[in-house]
Formats: structure tokens, C-alpha cells, sequence
């Protein structure tokens, strides 16, 4: 089966049974999560996050770049998240160092004017081969 016809048959099985419709654009949790976008990673599961509960951004690497943070703005000012959550991971094709790589991407929120210092930071790395994750 060609994969568009896969994506449309799990969909339908999945509108089919659909009662969230009615859930509001701002997260429930108010944080948001910056990771990468590894397919080995499933951030609502591994949070324990629901439809609603928090923004995920992701890009190659979970990079806190400046499109992250201009995201991360908008969803404070407009959507009253409080805190990010920079999630990194082990074996990541393009970071080296997964633990000083959240660090600098922390640093880079909790240093940015576009947010307040009452937004806060906190910095995780993802292990691909438990499912843990780890406080940097």
C-alpha cells in the first residue's frame, strides 16, 4: 500500500473516533518543548503529554535557534506558555555533545529579550536506547 493511502487509512480510523475538537489553543500544561526531530523520539509519549497539553517545536538537532525563539515568544505572548523544556538526545546525527548542546540552547532562552525573566528553561537529554530522559 502506497504510504498516502496508509496516512489517509490511519487517519480515518483516528477522526473516526475524534472528541477533542473542542480543546483550546492555548496548552494546558503551559510549557513548551524544543527537541529534535529524530523519529526515534516521541516526545507526547515519553512526557506523558495528551492532545492540548504543551507546544512541540522540533528541527534538525532541537537547535534554539532564532525561528525557535520567535516561536517560543509567540507562544508566551499569545499563548501564555510559561517555560520551555530543551530537550537533546544521544547518537543525534548532528550533535556531538547532547548535554552541552542543551545547555547552550537553556542559556540562549533564559538570555533572550524576546521573553521575560520569569519564562524559565530547563534543559533534558532523551537516551534513544532506555527512554529515559535526563536533567543537564
Amino acid at each position: 500500500m502506497p504510504t498516502r493511502d496508509e496516512i489517509l487509512s490511519a487517519n480515518e480510523r483516528y477522526a473516526s473516533a475524534f472528541e477533542k475538537g473542542g480543546l483550546p489553543r492555548e496548552p494546558a500544561r503551559r510549557f513548551a518543548v524544543v527537541t529534535c526531530m529524530d523519529a526515534r523520539l516521541d516526545p507526547a509519549r515519553f512526557l506523558g503529554l495528551e492532545e492540548g497539553d504543551a507546544h512541540v517545536i522540533r528541527n534538525a538537532g532541537g537547535v534554539v535557534s532564532d525561528e525557535v525563539l520567535r516561536a517560543l515568544a509567540v507562544s508566551h505572548e499569545q499563548l501564555g506558555t510559561q517555560e520551555a523544556l530543551v530537550i537533546g538526545h544521544r547518537d543525534c546525527a548532528v550533535i556531538a555533545d547532547a548535554v552541552e548542546h542543551v545547555r547552550a540552547g537553556v542559556d540562549t532562552i533564559r538570555s533572550t529579550p524576546l521573553l521575560p525573566d520569569s519564562f524559565t528553561a530547563t534543559g533534558f537529554v532523551y537516551d534513544v536506547e532506555t527512554g529515559r530522559i535526563e536533567p543537564v
